[in-house]
């Protein structure tokens, strides 16, 4: 088996850092509002890629810099003089970031400290979970500007009910905390004061659970999505069978029974 070689990597647009067992990605443009420019986006698959081949990581976390989380697409792109071709292969980079999100097999907590619009709207959706300061206001007002939010569109759906989510790609408008956990975009809400504790705390949850329970449960999460019901289930079926040869689950039992925390490895 080739193991990937994890190198140091520079960002420009990003700070990227690990406590112990979690890795956090901030959007580090405030001057830009987090604008998810094409560097940007190419910095944040690394970072991702990053996180997922570092084996001491289990969980990651994603978050802006200053008072927005992310206004979206940096709008500055829509005038450079380049090629549609250009662009096209520019825009691919955002969707490829939301298929290699799927695909990381740790789970992602964002860390919504502002708004989320756009882009950054799309980027909560992608996350596992989501945890948002009281004060964030979420919407997709690209139909403002004679745009329509195709590149987020797919992920959102999978995230939210049809008609709230037609709702606000029609009219571009904003919903607060409170609705965006009633349409079940984020989990929940708190003070900005406390979101550092909440969140922490949620990683240190997420972390003390198996690594490979937690890889394999989230692969078969995203993959059977796409499946009929009866492949789901077959596919599902096996994927128990895979994880019951896992050190992992015969240590999660054993536990159990001697009633103490388990003590999981990731094998």
């Amino acid at each position: 088996m080739t193991r990937h070689i994890l190198e140091p990597v520079e960002f420009k647009h990003l700070l990227y850092g690990r406590r112990d067992t979690v890795a956090t990605i901030t959007i580090n443009r405030p001057d830009n509002r987090n604008a998810l420019g094409t560097d940007t986006v190419k910095e944040l698959r690394q970072a991702f890629d990053q996180a997922k081949h570092d084996e001491a990581v289990r969980v990651i976390i994603l978050t802006g810099a200053g008072k927005v989380f992310c206004a979206g697409a940096d709008l500055q792109g829509f005038r450079l003089e380049i090629s549609e071709l250009d662009r096209y292969f520019q825009r691919r980079n955002l969707a490829d970031l939301f298929l290699e999100m799927t695909e990381l097999g740790k789970p992602t907590i964002c860390r919504v400290n502002g708004h989320a619009l756009a882009g950054g709207f799309g980027l909560v959706a992608a996350c596992d979970l989501a945890i948002a300061s009281d004060a964030a206001q979420f919407g997709m007002p690209e139909v403002n500007v004679g745009v329509w939010p195709m590149m987020i569109m797919a992920i959102v759906f999978r995230n939210v009910p049809r008609k709230a989510g037609m709702e606000l790609m029609l009219t571009g408008k904003r919903i607060d905390a409170d609705e965006a956990v009633r349409i079940g975009l984020i989990n929940r809400h708190v003070p900005l004061a406390q979101l550092d504790s909440e969140v922490d705390a949620l990683a240190a949850e997420l972390a003390r659970k198996s690594p490979i329970g937690m890889r394999l449960g989230l692969e078969a999460f995203y993959r059977m999505q796409d499946m009929t019901f009866p492949s789901a289930i077959a596919y599902l079926q096996d994927q128990l069978a895979l994880l019951g040869l896992s050190d992992d689950l015969k240590e999660g039992v054993t536990a159990f029974f001697e009633k103490r925390e388990p003590r999981f490895t990731g094998k």
